[in-house]
């Protein structure tokens, strides 16, 4: 089987190996005190909830040749575009092919972001409870990477992280304050990335795509609600000198955020105008929904944490987003392992029906 990194159109700007130069202090404990009872309830669940890549999804699962995720047709950036209308049945399978497949490589790529973030969480924070939680991250977002790279194994294509994603994730690994960590990746890129999950985990008609979607959703719920409960205890703590600089830090990377998802990569690679795809998108309408869906998580998150001064709020109000501060997150938690537990249930019921049709089979 062809290695993943030789199904990328074009190769990383940096090769195969990025390095990103760190300058921070590694913190130990020596009191042991489990602290905050939330936070370790947290830990426990972190413990209770591993699960194996290997076993929990049934990769015999194909995707579908014309459209790999079976998603709508509207759920295509270029759909109704002159161009892409005329085109062939087997080049619009092409399209879908690569449009899919670059974004679950940029799930992918920040899934490992998110794997170095949380061990740099763990040698950071200074509480041991959040270091116990941290660690459990680490391999939820290792089975993550796992889990996404052997997805795109059967797209047969993939695609480099996009420069916006490197750019924030340059941004957080390189700054030492471990609360920059979190807002980082917990608050700003896996708040979108459960946005972006959600969509496909939710319209996907192709089983393998879908249960992908939902078990990462599962663990990254709870990874945002780690983030959360962190970052409402501390930031109180500062100064509002202080909240004013993670306000703006928030407000560019969300701009940031919003324009890792046009796709331009994979028009060019396509042999399309990425400025004619990038007018139908925009003529449209659907950057518009599609943007603003993303930040259903992030903005009630960031009230919740207590960044919702007048620069978070005034810049919310210009991207047109401040109304999903009333979005209740934790009900959204709940649903996300409600729906990983149903996919879990759905299997077993299927192979329960299999095992007594082969247990009829007349013996040999």
């Amino acid at each position: 089987m062809p290695k993943l990194a030789d199904r990328y159109p074009f190769p990383a700007p940096e090769g195969s190996h990025w390095s990103v130069p760190q300058d921070f202090d590694v913190e130990f404990n020596w009191d042991y005190d489990e602290g905050r009872a939330t936070m370790m309830g947290l830990y426990r669940k972190g413990i209770e909830m591993q699960w194996n890549a290997e076993t929990r999804i049934d990769w015999s699962q194909e995707l579908d040749e014309d459209n790999p995720e079976q998603l709508p047709e509207e759920m295509l950036p270029i759909s109704g575009m002159a161009q892409y209308e005329a085109m062939s049945r087997a080049e619009k399978a092409k399209v879908r092919r690569h449009f899919q497949g670059w974004q679950i490589s940029q799930f992918m790529q920040g899934e490992q972001g998110a794997l170095i973030c949380a061990a740099k969480i763990v040698t950071q924070v200074p509480d041991i409870d959040s270091k116990f939680y941290a660690s459990t991250q680490v391999i939820d977002e290792a089975r993550h990477v796992e889990s996404y790279k052997r997805l795109l194994e059967k797209f047969g294509v993939a695609y480099p992280m996009t420069p916006p994603l490197q750019e924030l994730i340059d941004q957080v690994l390189r700054d030492s304050r471990w609360d920059m960590t979190y807002l980082g990746m917990q608050v700003v890129i896996e708040g979108l990335a459960l946005a972006a999950f959600q969509q496909i985990r939710d319209h996907a008609q192709n089983p393998l795509a879908a249960a992908v979607n939902a078990y990462v959703m599962q663990d990254e719920s709870r990874h945002v609600a780690f983030g959360r409960l962190a970052l409402r205890d501390y930031y109180p703590q500062l100064t509002q000198k202080e909240r004013d600089e993670r306000e703006q830090f928030l407000l560019e990377a969300c701009y940031l955020m919003r324009d890792r998802f046009d796709a331009v990569e994979v028009w060019k690679t396509l042999g399309l105008d990425p400025a004619k795809c990038a007018e139908h998108m925009y003529d449209s309408g659907f950057m518009e929904m599609f943007r603003s869906s993303l930040f259903t998580r992030i903005v009630p998150i960031v009230k919740d944490i207590g960044l919702w001064g007048p620069i978070i709020r005034k810049g919310y109000e210009e991207m047109g987003i401040i109304g999903f501060a009333e979005t209740d997150v934790q009900a959204l938690q709940e649903a996300d392992d409600t729906i990983a537990k149903d996919f879990d249930a759905r299997r077993a019921y299927v192979q329960s029906v299999a095992d007594r049709a082969a247990a009829m089979e007349p013996a040999q």
